[in-house]
């Protein structure tokens, strides 16, 4: 690009431009990162990816701005507290450092690529990637010498390798590869941890001991028996910690093996010359972060700056950049960890055609089905991620009664989420399943009880049965269903540890994410210092709503008498979507889960007002909760529900029903 075709801010406007297809990795040490930063940028300007990009990078510039004003008010004796707390937690964590076991990561070289070349010997030698011109999966060795690599988009590859030739994706093929490497994982450690199709820890101290061989020699005899077992060739990583060994699986790629002793000295050595950008968990927002307000280019500079990170960054983001810094990571018996989680996603060129969309979903449930079978997994909660032709990225979560595994019912519930969406265009579709049966939190409701109108008895004179004539209102769910929406900006998220498993988390750092929902749930109280009882002119009051787009589902009607501490208290879906009440979303077409969730805080109402004693509506959200949960804790273990006096002024919740056998 010419000279004057730049902006006159900067005569080399690609230099600020930063994606991660020009961040280093295994086969692209040579690789010339101005030309291709030039190219990426030059071949990106002005579409929706470019506009993307720099609205992450214009998020990420007020990252590092707000940071640096938080960094600049702090004073000396904040510092020297802050210091002496990371200090306590540098001894802390020392403290658990475990030298005992022997880990070692393997990751097969350029997978996708490899699995063609073996199919098609013809490729070998020759630039090729696994993808298309909207996305590449994987590039070969040869590819990556120009600056081709995985997720860069296929037209941009072709300017930076004219020669590239590209081969569609099988994944059949590849989970055929995978399994058969997996077979050889098995016979070193059985309870091994596939990180996904291409890579695995394994926990090789009771071979090593059993065998009486060392660890390097584990990982060269595994490499051999991958080879003889699928003829593809693959890189290995030996450390007393999977942090660590999947840093060192990456040094001598591609069919090379690094082995870290289990030395505190070699260990600490081996980490302070390390770029904090090696290790998995920091990304390309998170590193700009440490970079420009902090000056932290190395793991041993973590330590050095903990001070900093102790007062800016949360307790777990900061605990986890000390462990970097200390070269700590997990040691724990892979047979104590519950899978929490299961996805899979295509990325595809942007496109509205439904019909296309629903290809996708059967491919996809197809895929999640046999995953989860493989593992015994039964899950609740399934989540559709959606990212858009402008790549902002939506997920929709719903939560069911049972756990389900067929790929015939995730499809069901997968498009009835979709077609809520819809019309949209896309580009890419992914599916996720969790809350499964294993967890300890995983109770399942009884999918055969029902809902509590069902028992009021009809033209009872103390409480009239809502019969509002809303269209949207049905009886007999079977589902709640949450969702979330972030803009598409970069994951802040490996700032912190903890995963969000019911609403994925896109975007956001795990803080930010719980302020957003909580904003969506919550309404200022200086707007509702009554109660929820307001009318439609005036819900102007939420603050940011759209006003022409609330629909309000009344718990009573005008009547008066016992009843009345009902009235005027609403359940709103702002925005045609989100409950004012606890901030879950519904669209309208579900129809039969808006009335489920107008029974739950029915219910609530009435349990709570009855155990308390006390006016339910006069209690903020906050404080509703809190007394129903110690409600219900306090009712545990009772062999027989406590009746209200018949001198008290509430009437029994056992008066509303009719006295039958179901249990």
């Amino acid at each position: 690009m010419a000279k004057n075709e730049e902006p006159s801010s900067s005569h080399r406007p690609w230099e600020s431009y930063h994606t991660v297809f020009t961040n280093a990795k295994a086969g692209m040490d040579g690789v010339d990162k101005e030309k291709v930063q030039r190219v990426v940028y030059e071949m990106s300007k002005g579409s929706k990816f470019f506009e993307n990009e720099e609205r992450k990078e214009a998020y990420m510039k007020q990252k590092i701005e707000n940071m640096r004003a938080q960094r600049a008010k702090l004073k000396a004796t904040d510092l020297s507290h802050y210091q002496a707390v990371a200090d306590k937690r540098i001894a802390e964590l020392e403290a658990t450092r475990d030298l005992t076991r022997m880990w070692l990561h393997v990751d097969m070289d350029a997978f996708y690529a490899a699995v063609e070349t073996l199919s098609n010997p013809s490729l070998k030698g020759r630039p090729m990637a696994v993808g298309g011109m909207s996305m590449i999966s994987t590039a070969n060795y040869e590819a990556r010498k120009f600056g081709v690599r995985a997720a860069m988009p296929g037209f941009i590859a072709c300017k930076l390798c004219p020669e590239l030739i590209f081969v569609p994706t099988d994944f059949k093929k590849y989970t055929h590869y995978s399994d058969l490497t997996r077979k050889v994982f098995q016979e070193y450690d059985p309870n091994f941890m596939a990180a996904s199709l291409d890579e695995a820890y394994l926990d090789i101290t009771n071979v090593c001991k059993e065998r009486d061989i060392s660890s390097g020699e584990v990982a060269e005899e595994l490499r051999q028996n991958v080879y003889k077992a699928t003829g593809l060739t693959c890189s290995a990583g030996v450390a007393p910690n999977r942090l660590l060994a999947k840093v060192c699986s990456d040094i001598n790629k591609p069919n090379g093996q690094f082995l870290l002793p289990n030395d505190r000295a070699a260990i600490m050595t081996f980490i302070s010359s390390l770029p904090i950008r090696k290790i998995g968990g920091i990304g390309k927002v998170t590193e700009h972060i440490l970079k420009d307000v902090f000056e932290i280019k190395t793991c041993e500079d973590l330590l050095q700056k903990s001070s900093f990170l102790c007062a800016l960054f949360s307790p777990s983001s900061a605990d986890f950049f000390i462990s970097v810094g200390l070269g700590l990571g997990g040691t724990d018996a892979p047979q104590l960890r519950s899978r929490k989680s299961m996805s899979n996603e295509r990325t595809f060129s942007a496109t509205k055609d439904e019909t296309f969309f629903h290809q996708k979903l059967v491919e996809l449930a197809e895929m999640l089905s046999a995953d989860m079978e493989k593992e015994g997994l039964q899950g609740r909660t399934l989540t559709l991620k959606l990212k858009t032709a402008s790549f902002e990225v939506k997920t929709r979560a719903l939560t069911l009664q049972s756990c389900i595994s067929s790929s015939k019912d995730i499809l069901k519930h997968a498009s009835k989420l979709l077609k809520a969406e819809l019309p949209v265009s896309l580009r890419l579709i992914g599916l996720r399943m969790s809350h499964f049966s294993e967890d300890k939190d995983s109770t399942l409701s009884d999918p055969t009880q029902r809902t509590l109108l069902s028992f009021i008895k009809p033209g009872d004179g103390n409480m009239k049965v809502v019969e509002e004539d809303h269209s949207d209102v049905k009886d007999d769910s079977e589902t709640h269903c949450y969702s979330y929406t972030s803009p598409s900006h970069d994951h802040l998220s490996e700032l912190n540890n903890n995963n969000e498993q019911v609403i994925e988390h896109v975007g956001f750092e795990d803080h930010e994410c719980k302020d957003q929902i909580n904003k969506n749930a919550q309404v200022d109280n200086s707007e509702k210092s009554s109660e929820f009882g307001v009318h439609m002119t005036e819900m102007h009051s939420f603050e940011g709503r759209n006003q022409d787009r609330l629909t309000m589902i009344n718990f009573s009607d005008d009547e008066t008498g016992p009843s009345s501490s009902y009235k005027k208290e609403p359940l709103i879906w702002l925005e045609d979507y989100k409950c004012s009440l606890c901030g879950a979303e519904l669209p309208p077409s579900f129809l039969e889960e808006r009335q489920e969730h107008f029974d739950f805080h029915l219910a609530e109402k009435l349990q709570v007002e009855e155990e308390s004693g006390h006016s339910y509506k006069n209690l903020p959200l906050k404080n509703r909760m809190r007394q129903k949960e110690s409600a219900i804790s306090q009712s545990k273990g009772k062999k027989k529900p406590k009746h209200s006096p018949s001198n008290s002024k509430h009437i029994p919740i056992d008066a509303f029903f009719t006295k039958t056998s179901h249990n």
